[in-house]
């Protein structure tokens, strides 16, 4: 059976990145036959500057339509000026809303190549493997009332709200607790649950949840803290489930404890495996169009889209084997570059991992 993928590449570097992980993707289909349509769509800024809506209704139909999505990035400094509403983030979020992505995978492993572009000492980052998971469509970016006001005295205030239903910190508990069985069977529950009774309820449901799962270990940590043990002993965590807020701080802390945030995949899921996938680094404007971009972390997250929502596993693992090939042939873009390492562009280094996955394949 054909299936359809929705590519929407999106701003700043995303065209050059989500490029390399076609590539991959089309190696993939020739070597083993694998049945996928593809179709493009236009999403934040890009869609936007053509239609004037950062998430146009043919964009939303096609995720819609899709089995997967796969996402480069949005967002950048021409679009700042716009209100929020029509902002390159919005068609992001609406996406995310939408679609019901609301279980937001953001593994973060220390390819044992990379050990020494880790900001950290080896012997506290060597073996690193943490999957965080962040509830993705409710919380403070999604809350109501928000906005800016002017107060009465003329002085201008912010405000935004922070909010979560039983269900909303349900469902996210039981997607972190069935992971976690696949894994190491820990689950680290952060929140801030001492001074936001929105985390207090947090809290009290993810323990009620946990009593369904006797075989997980389920465990408390305030925010700040799981902050500061994130770069003290980031090895003592298996699965952190958070908040949307909280998963957002802490899986971008999370990436450079691996040496680069350009090495980072997602996965966001619907209650069915239906997914969207994309790298975490955002569309670094500053880097867009100087053909140096990593593309890794998009090319990972394709491997989790054919896990997670084709249900293609074996393909997914010679993709991260490729990935492990590239890196031991010393092959790295100027954010994972070492002293004798060989210094590569976006695209020579997408050709590495299909020229990889071509070896593996024959």
């Amino acid at each position: 059976m054909t299936k359809k993928i929705a590519v929407l590449a999106g701003d700043g570097i995303g065209p050059e990145i989500v490029t390399e992980a076609l590539k991959v993707l089309d190696c993939v289909a020739a070597e083993t036959g694998l049945d996928v349509r593809i179709e493009h769509g236009l999403v934040g800024g890009a869609a936007y500057d053509a239609s004037g809506s950062p998430l146009p209704e043919a964009t939303l139909a096609l995720g819609k339509e899709a089995d997967a999505v796969l996402l480069g990035a949005v967002g950048g400094p021409k679009w700042e000026s716009l209100d929020h509403a029509v902002r390159p983030e919005r068609g992001l979020l609406g996406l995310r809303s939408e679609l019901g992505l609301f279980s937001n995978l953001r593994p973060a492993i220390l390819h044992p190549q990379l050990v020494d572009a880790s900001t950290l000492k080896a012997d506290v980052v060597s073996g690193l493997d943490i999957m965080i998971m962040r509830e993705l469509t409710s919380g403070i970016y999604f809350g109501t009332p928000r906005g800016i006001r002017e107060l009465s005295d003329g002085e201008r205030e912010g405000f935004n709200t922070l909010v979560y239903r039983e269900s909303e910190i349900r469902r996210i508990g039981h997607s972190a607790l069935r992971i976690a069985r696949k894994r190491d069977r820990r689950v680290c529950s952060v929140d801030k649950a001492n001074v936001l009774e929105a985390t207090e309820l947090w809290r009290e449901v993810m323990i009620e949840v946990a009593e369904q799962y006797p075989d997980v270990e389920l465990s408390h940590m305030y925010v700040d803290n799981a902050a500061m043990q994130l770069v003290r002993a980031p090895k003592q965590f298996d699965v952190i489930v958070t908040t949307n807020m909280f998963g957002d701080i802490l899986s971008d802390c999370a990436s450079m404890l691996t040496g680069s945030i350009g090495m980072l995949p997602s996965a966001s899921l619907d209650g069915n495996g239906k997914g969207m996938y994309e790298p975490i680094h955002g569309s670094a404007p500053d880097i867009t169009g100087r053909g140096c971009a990593n593309p890794l972390a998009t090319i990972l997250s394709l491997a989790m889209l054919l896990r997670y929502s084709l249900d293609e596993s074996d393909a997914a693992e010679h993709i991260e084997q490729a990935v492990a090939d590239a890196l031991d042939a010393g092959i790295r873009t100027p954010d994972i570059y070492s002293h004798g390492m060989k210094k590569v562009g976006t695209v020579p280094m997408g050709d590495a991992v299909v020229a990889a996955l071509r070896r593996a394949y024959s």
